[in-house]
């Protein structure tokens, strides 16, 4: 017998065995669903008239043709190719190939019962270097995921730029440190407005921009991988200004894409523009003024470093205090065009931490983190403040949620919100028959959206929640040991296998 013949005959045999595993276990999975889920009696007709229920993902973490396709290299493609960067040396050359598969991953939405997909779009795969030249293979791309949501019933919630900066701009001028940064992000942020404004009616201008400049500038784990050698082990950098100068950047980019949209698109698009920002709930540890302070200071430097502007047109005062001439200042023009810069405002919330002020003081080396100058706590009197989930940093507390969003409305004019990314992750090693019976997250979704729930009742103005993520994918540093998707992918095959979670959100969107 040929070698090569019996080879695929095992390889047969193993396919077929696999095939024949995950039918028993979606089957298996699918009998327990029959039985109903607990949503703590909550159901569409539980939210506001109109309220949009969605998933989200970005682009360098689903799509795949990371070279190919005419897409130019963004910053974390020299990055993940770099041994030891990434956990298991993984990739994002391929991921979940939703650059292939996105009819599937929509066609998964609307059998859930999702109304809406916030996705990225990839800035290097519109124009490869950043400026000049446009690739018509990416532009196609992008036009047909957005074709394809439109005529499903998915609203597009196109996010513009997701950690991905392109190569080509962190060469040429040090990326988002350049002053040439803002035009040259507001010129690509026009041209999709252009493109694909006459179907996509919600855009972001930016995701997460504190954790772009404090991973990026201030500890130097993410690219562009700069900070002081006295924090992180980077070849170059100033943690104590770096983040600062990207930060300040950042907004003036976003308000620049807000005004180019207003001016040019807005009337007849008829579209909303906004801005993603992380938001950690930060609770005092204790009832002391000294806890309740620090708190607020790490609320502060975290929400408050670009909500603050956008609302006021200044940065916090407890910014302004400490960091002094560090802090760059915006111009009378610049408050005019970054003060009100927001139609829609997403706020990505996942977990909760407690704040206690620290007795040694504030640290003699400048950064970012230091500057806050606060202890980080994760258990109260022996009780830790929520079940931890697979990642480090990610705790369960639902009421946290609740925390935060009435925090924004009442020291933010309650502007219409989106709850744009909440979720939690597993283990990457999780089998398919451990993978799809996730009644942990079950649990995580049914009390954050409970709590989210107490918040519009209470007065929060929220348009929206949007899960992270529809399919477990390529999560940055975790590479593939961490899962956050409501949906299990074999990284061998690709295929697509809905967890409980998955089922328990057609329960809860089922319509009529």
């Amino acid at each position: 017998m040929n070698c090569t013949w019996k080879a695929s005959i095992i390889l047969s045999v193993c396919t077929l065995i696999a095939i024949v595993y995950a039918s028993e276990e979606e089957k298996k999975l699918e009998e327990k669903c029959k039985k109903g889920f607990d949503t703590a009696g909550m159901s569409r007709k539980s939210f506001p008239d109109g309220f949009v229920f969605g998933t989200a993902s970005s682009a360098y973490q689903v799509e795949g043709m990371a070279n190919k396709g005419g897409r130019g290299p963004s910053i974390w493609d020299p990055f993940v190719h770099t041994p030891g960067n990434i956990a298991g040396n993984a990739t994002a050359d391929v991921t979940v190939d939703q650059y292939h598969r996105y009819k599937d991953d929509i066609d998964l939405m609307v059998k859930l019962n999702f109304d809406a997909y916030r996705f990225s779009i990839s800035w290097s795969r519109i124009f490869p270097k950043g400026t000049g030249e446009v690739n018509p293979e990416g532009v196609a791309y992008y036009n047909r995921l957005i074709d394809y949501m439109v005529e499903k019933g998915i609203a597009p919630y196109a996010n513009l730029y997701h950690y991905d900066l392109p190569l080509a701009l962190q060469e040429k001028y040090l990326g988002m440190l350049g002053c040439q940064f803002v035009k040259d992000y507001a010129d690509y942020a026009d041209f999709c407005f252009k493109t694909f404004g006459d179907r996509v009616k919600n855009w972001h201008t930016f995701n997460e921009p504190r954790v772009i400049a404090a991973l990026g500038f201030d500890n130097g784990i993410n690219p562009p991988s700069r900070c002081s050698k006295e924090v992180g082990n980077c070849t170059a950098g100033s943690s104590g200004t770096e983040p600062y100068i990207a930060a300040h950047n950042m907004i003036l980019a976003h308000a620049a894409a807000v005004e180019r949209y207003r001016e040019k698109y807005q009337t007849t698009q008829k579209g909303k523009i906004g801005i993603l920002l992380d938001f950690v709930w930060y609770e005092p540890l204790t009832h002391s003024k000294a806890d309740a302070l620090a708190a607020q200071r790490a609320r502060d430097f975290h929400i408050g470093w670009f909500l603050h502007p956008i609302t006021y047109g200044e940065y916090p005062k407890t910014m302004q205090e400490i960091l002094g001439d560090r802090l760059p200042k915006f111009t009378d023009e610049e408050v005019r065009l970054v003060k009100g810069s927001l139609d829609i405002l997403g706020v990505n919330q996942y977990t909760s931490f407690y704040m206690y002020n620290p007795s040694d003081g504030p640290s003699n080396i400048s950064s970012y983190q230091n500057d806050w100058n606060v202890g980080f706590a994760y258990h109260r009197k022996g009780v830790q403040i929520g079940r931890r989930a697979n990642s480090n940093w990610l705790y369960i507390v639902p009421w946290g949620l609740y925390k935060a969003v009435s925090y924004v409305k009442e020291r933010y004019q309650n502007p219409v919100m989106i709850l744009a990314e909440n979720g939690m992750d597993d283990p990457g090693n999780y089998t398919l028959a451990k993978g799809i019976d996730d009644t942990v997250r079950v649990s995580y979704y049914r009390g954050y959206l409970k709590n989210l729930k107490k918040a519009i009742d209470d007065g929060a103005n929220v348009a929206g929640y949007f899960a992270w993520s529809l399919v477990d994918n390529f999560e940055w540093l975790s590479g593939y040991t961490s899962r956050f998707g409501i949906v299990y992918i074999d990284f061998d095959t690709l295929k697509r296998y809905p967890k409980m979670s998955a089922y328990w959100f057609r329960q809860l969107l089922r319509r009529n």
